[in-house]
C-alpha cells in the first residue's frame, strides 16, 4: 500500500439542507432499521464496479485513466500503456479483490480501461467482464475465483464498442451485452457461428436522446418465458433474442420521465415464485431517476428534485401496466439490492441533481426497505442513515452472511481528495439489516447440510438440515437462491431471486434440527446455469447462505 494521504472524506455543511429538508416531511415513517459498520477506509481505489465471486471475495474495480491510486501494483509491478490517458507507465493498481473473511484487499491488475464497463458471472464461476473506455472499449476480461488469480485480457472479442452497455446471462450460459453509447445493437459472447455479427436493436436508437441519451445502462432481465425484458429511458420491450423480434411493447412509464443513465433509477427483478405453477408471474420494480432534462439542467448549476416514483408492473400479465408508488425519499443514483428474504435495499444516491462529473447535491443518507408483499401502503420503511455520502459511482452488493457492502463514490474526473464538494471516497463499509440485529438470533436459521459447492441439476429435489434455536413457525420458513449480480452506475446485472418449491412439509428431526425439501428450477429460463446463493428464511430472517451450483 503506497502511503499517499486521504483527506476527510465527508464534511458535516452538506448535510443540512437535507436535513431541513427531512424534518419538513411530515410523513416519514423512520423505523430505524439497520446497523452501519465502517470496514476498511482506504482500500485503494473507489469501488465503482463490484462483483461477489464463489469464494466470498469481491472483485472492485475504477477506470485505468485516474493517475496514480491509493495502492500499489504487487512485486514492483507496472502498466505500461501507450493509449492511456493519465499515466503511460502506473505502477499503482486499479482494481482489487477483496476478503470477506479477513477484511483485507489484495491489488489487481487490469492492463486497458475498465471505464463504465459491464459484467457478469460465467458459469463455470468467473467474472467476465465486457468494454469500457478509449483501448478497451471492445475488450473482454476474465478474472477466476482464486487467491491468486489476476486478471486475464482477452484480447478485442467484442465487435462493437461497448460502453455503459448491459449484460445479461442466458440460460445456456453464454452472456448478451447490450447497447451502450452509440451502440444501438447487441451481441454475445463468447461467439458461435451463427451470431459472430452485432444484430441491430432500433429500440436502443428510439429511447435515445442525443442531448440526455438517458438509455445507457438499459434495465434488463430474463422473463420467465425465456425473452429479455429490457427498460431504456421511460419504455420497455420484449425481445426475442433468438429471431431478433420484438414481441410486445409495454406502455410507457406514467409520468414520462427517464429512468436510466445518466437520469439514473434503478430496478430489480422481483422474487419469482410458485415456480411449478404453470403460469409463473414475474414483476418488475423500477425506482427514482431524474426528471427529463435534469443533465443539461444540472451542467449549468440548476439542481432538480429526483424522482420520488417508483413503477410496478407484472410483465408477463397479458395487458400489463403499470402500478406508480411513492418513495418516502426521492432518489437519483440509487442502487436497489434484492435481500434474501425477498425485500428489496434501495441504497446510496442523491436527492436533486443527477450523474456525472459534479452535477449532484444532497447526498441521501438514508437507505429504504421496500416489502412488495405488504399493502401497497405499507411497503417502503426507511433506515437508519450513514455517515458517508454515496454519489456517482457508488455501489452495492449483497454477501453471503446478509450484509449488503456499500462502496466507491467519485462525483470528480479524476481521484481528487480536496477542494471539491463531494471528494473522491475509497472506504468500505456494511450495512446490516434489522433481520441480522442480535435479538432475532434465536429466530435465525443455519445450514447444516448440504454442504457448500456442491452441484445440482434442474428439477433435482435437495434436502436440507437447519437448526434454529427459537421455537421454529414452519409456515414461515422458505428456501431462496439469489444470483449475485455485477453492481454499477445504479444497476445490477444479472441479479435474480428465486423462492424453491417446498416438497412436504418442514419436519422436525432433532432437537432444534429441522429438514426442509425442495426443488430446483426445472430450467434455465427460471435460473441460468451458474452459482447461486442458497438462504433458509424463517420469519423474513435469513440464515448465512451456502453457494450452489446448477449445472
Amino acid at each position: 500500500m503506497t502511503t499517499r494521504k486521504t483527506a476527510v472524506h465527508f464534511s458535516v455543511l452538506w448535510q443540512l439542507p437535507l436535513l431541513l429538508l427531512l424534518s419538513c416531511q411530515s410523513n416519514l415513517t423512520y423505523a430505524a432499521g439497520g446497523k452501519w459498520q465502517l470496514l476498511m477506509s482506504n482500500i485503494g481505489i473507489s469501488a465503482m464496479h463490484i462483483q461477489l465471486l464463489n469464494n466470498d471475495r469481491v472483485i472492485m474495480y475504477d477506470r485505468t485513466d485516474f493517475g496514480p491510486s491509493n495502492i500499489s501494483l504487487p512485486d514492483g509491478k507496472c502498466r505500461n500503456n501507450p493509449n492511456d490517458l493519465a499515466l503511460k507507465v502506473d505502477c499503482t493498481a486499479h482494481s482489487v479483490e477483496y476478503d470477506v473473511s479477513t477484511n483485507s484487499v489484495r491489488p489487481l491488475m487490469v492492463q486497458t480501461d475498465v471505464w463504465c464497463s459491464s459484467g457478469s458471472v460465467n458459469s463455470d464461476g468467473s467474472l467476465v467482464q465486457t468494454g469500457g473506455f478509449n483501448d478497451g472499449e471492445h475488450m473482454v476480461r476474465v478474472v477466476k475465483p482464486c487467491s491468486t488469480c489476476d486478471w486475464q485480457e482477452m484480447g478485442n472479442n467484442l465487435i462493437q464498442s461497448r460502453w455503459y452497455s448491459t449484460n445479461h446471462i442466458l440460460p445456456d450460459g453464454r452472456q448478451i451485452i447490450i447497447g451502450g453509447r452509440k451502440a444501438f445493437n447487441y451481441e454475445f459472447y463468447p461467439k458461435t457461428a451463427s451470431t459472430n455479427n452485432v444484430f441491430s436493436l432500433p429500440f436502443l436508437q428510439q429511447t435515445n436522446n442525443p442531448r440526455e441519451e438517458n438509455n445507457l445502462f438499459p434495465f434488463v432481465f430474463l422473463n420467465v418465458d425465456g425473452n429479455l425484458f429490457i427498460f431504456a429511458n421511460d419504455r420497455a420491450i420484449l425481445l426475442d433474442y433468438k429471431t431478433n423480434t420484438v414481441v410486445k411493447t409495454f406502455p410507457q412509464i406514467p409520468g414520462g420521465d427517464p429512468r436510466n443513465y445518466p437520469s439514473s433509477g434503478s430496478a430489480v427483478l422481483l422474487p419469482l415464485k410458485n415456480l411449478r405453477s404453470q403460469t409463473v408471474q414475474a414483476e418488475v420494480l423500477v425506482c427514482g431517476g431524474a426528471p427529463r432534462g435534469s443533465y443539461p439542467k444540472a451542467d449549468k448549476g440548476e439542481f432538480l428534485g429526483a424522482l420520488n416514483t417508483c413503477g410496478r408492473i407484472t410483465i408477463t400479465d397479458p395487458n400489463p401496466q403499470w402500478t406508480m408508488e411513492t418513495m418516502p425519499l426521492a432518489r437519483t443514483m440509487g442502487d436497489m439490492v434484492i435481500l434474501p428474504n425477498g425485500n428489496v435495499l434501495i441504497i446510496n444516491g442523491a436527492a436533486s441533481g443527477t450523474a456525472g462529473w459534479q452535477i449532484a447535491r444532497n447526498p441521501v443518507l438514508s437507505p429504504v426497505i421496500y416489502r412488495p408483499d405488504n399493502p401497497s401502503d405499507s411497503r417502503f420503511e426507511v433506515q437508519n442513515p450513514n455517515a458517508i455520502p454515496r454519489m456517482y459511482h457508488s455501489t452495492a452488493v449483497l454477501l453471503r452472511d446478509g450484509r449488503v457492502l456499500v462502496g466507491g463514490s467519485n462525483p470528480n474526473e479524476l481521484y481528487n481528495f480536496t477542494g471539491v464538494l463531494f471528494p473522491t471516497d475509497l472506504s468500505l463499509e456494511a450495512f446490516s439489516p434489522s433481520y441480522l440485529d442480535q435479538e432475532s438470533a434465536n429466530l435465525r436459521p443455519r445450514i447444516i447440510s448440504p454442504a457448500s459447492h456442491l452441484k445440482y441439476t434442474y428439477g433435482q429435489r435437495v434436502d436440507i438440515l437447519f437448526t434454529a434455536s427459537g421455537l421454529l413457525n414452519r409456515d414461515l420458513v422458505k428456501v431462496t437462491m439469489v444470483a449475485p449480480g455485477f453492481n454499477t452506475h445504479s444497476f445490477t446485472m444479472n441479479q435474480r431471486m428465486l423462492v424453491l418449491p417446498r416438497s412436504g412439509m418442514v419436519r422436525q428431526v432433532g432437537r432444534f434440527v429441522y429438514q426442509i425439501s425442495c426443488v430446483f428450477p426445472k430450467s434455465g429460463i427460471f435460473a441460468p446455469l451458474g452459482y447461486y446463493l442458497l438462504f433458509v428464511v424463517h420469519q423474513d430472517i435469513p440464515s448465512e447462505a451456502i453457494w450452489v451450483r446448477i449445472q
